[in-house]
């Protein structure tokens, strides 16, 4: 038989908080079964079990501690009761660093014409095959406790932007109630007919709860203050950098985070632009993940510390210059611009490959430099400098 994965249990999971910069922001250690995470942490997102264009033993070169695994799509392909067959998601991907899934939330709320929703969950169709599925709180768990991650999200109502008062609101009641069932579900003594023989009574991975509320500051410190009565091991903040502005983000996040504990770690899910990550760990965040370093690379559009660059352009046709000559990455010290943009406007695969793994080592750079300016207390000035020498270099 397939070597099962252990199950997890909160015991297992412990944040410890190293140091607090004078601008609230936090040096920190996370440590799961499967290794300690040094916070502020950028976590790749890995939506099939892949981040696409890079292996995991790349990710792992780069310094990669945790990466994020989406419930929505490993459900419908390849499903999650092979892959718990097949050993867990770890096992199945060959990844011994720790995981977060997401509970499928965003995915499904994404699917405007293709789902409903109700207090009890939400039912929709494939966007593979067009068939029906639902998904409660208790289901997200269940998939989630079969995948095997080191932390796990609950299922929350994402809402459009903007929502008034009154739609936010709403949504930030069925948040909670939702949190309350995942919490349940998972801490729940194990019943028949909900996991199989060989499956542990622990609760799993640890389970974080997510603070919605949309642009609403009251209805953020309101989501924060029910989902801690609840005490969750960690708190993540959902549903913003969805079209509002950046300083909008941030008010909001900081509205979430002042109600949120200060020993457990917070996540603010789906950012940012590489000068916006200081601006969210200043305010409070220990956790970030967002798509951009591997999507942007594969549209030809490349990080540097002296703002974007579009490979595309015909200016760097012959230009024998590394990408950024500030970046030590494997891609900056051996190729030129001219090679990149050659393999990218000859539709090569390694130009995915090369981009992507630019990308990410810059964001994990820039990560690397916001926790080393954490311990010298010195966010504000690096922050200061990023954004300049970024904004300076845009076209």
């Amino acid at each position: 038989m397939p070597h099962q994965p252990a199950k997890l249990t909160w015991m297992e999971f412990h944040f410890e908080v190293l140091k607090t910069d004078p601008t609230g922001a936090r040096l920190g250690r996370l440590t799961t079964p499967h290794g300690v995470i040094d916070t502020p942490a950028f976590m790749p997102v890995g939506t099939a079990g892949t981040v696409k264009g890079l292996t995991q033993q790349a990710l792992a070169d780069l310094g990669v501690q945790i990466l994020l695994g989406n419930t929505y799509h490993l459900y419908l392909r390849p499903g999650h009761e092979r892959i718990r067959r097949l050993g867990g998601l770890h096992r199945f991907m060959s990844w011994p660093g720790a995981i977060l899934t997401d509970s499928g939330g965003f995915q499904v709320f994404s699917l405007a014409d293709l789902r409903k929703v109700t207090d009890e969950g939400v039912i929709f169709r494939s966007h593979l095959d067009g068939s029906e599925h639902s998904l409660t709180p208790e289901k997200s768990i269940e998939i989630q406790q079969a995948l095997g991650p080191d932390i796990a999200m609950v299922l929350d109502e994402c809402i459009e932007f903007p929502a008034d008062h009154g739609r936010a609101a709403a949504a930030v009641k069925r948040t909670t109630e939702w949190a309350r069932r995942c919490r349940d579900y998972a801490l729940a003594p194990m019943k028949e007919g909900r996991a199989h023989a060989d499956a542990s009574t622990t609760p799993g991975p640890a389970l974080f709860a997510i603070v919605q509320g949309g642009t609403h500051a009251d209805l953020r410190r309101e989501s924060a203050r029910q989902l801690v009565d609840l005490d969750f091991p960690g708190y993540a903040v959902g549903g913003l950098a969805v079209g509002e502005p950046h300083a909008l983000t941030c008010e909001m996040t900081v509205a979430a985070t002042t109600g949120l504990p200060a020993d457990r770690p917070r996540y603010l899910m789906g950012v940012g632009l590489p000068e916006q990550l200081a601006d969210y760990v200043g305010c409070g965040i220990d956790m970030m993940d967002c798509v951009l370093p591997t999507r942007n690379a594969r549209n030809g559009c490349l990080f540097t510390s002296a703002g974007r660059v579009n490979i595309k352009n015909a200016s760097y046709a012959d230009d024998p210059r590394p990408l950024d000559e500030r970046c030590s990455c494997i891609v900056c010290r051996t190729y030129s611009r001219a090679y990149l943009r050659h393999l990218f406007l000859a539709n090569e695969i390694l130009a995915s490959i090369l981009n992507s793994h630019h990308n990410l080592a810059f964001f994990l750079d820039i990560m690397a430099k916001i926790r080393q300016a954490i311990a010298l207390g010195e966010l504000a000035e690096f922050s200061s400098e990023l954004q300049a020498r970024i904004e300076a270099g845009q076209p």
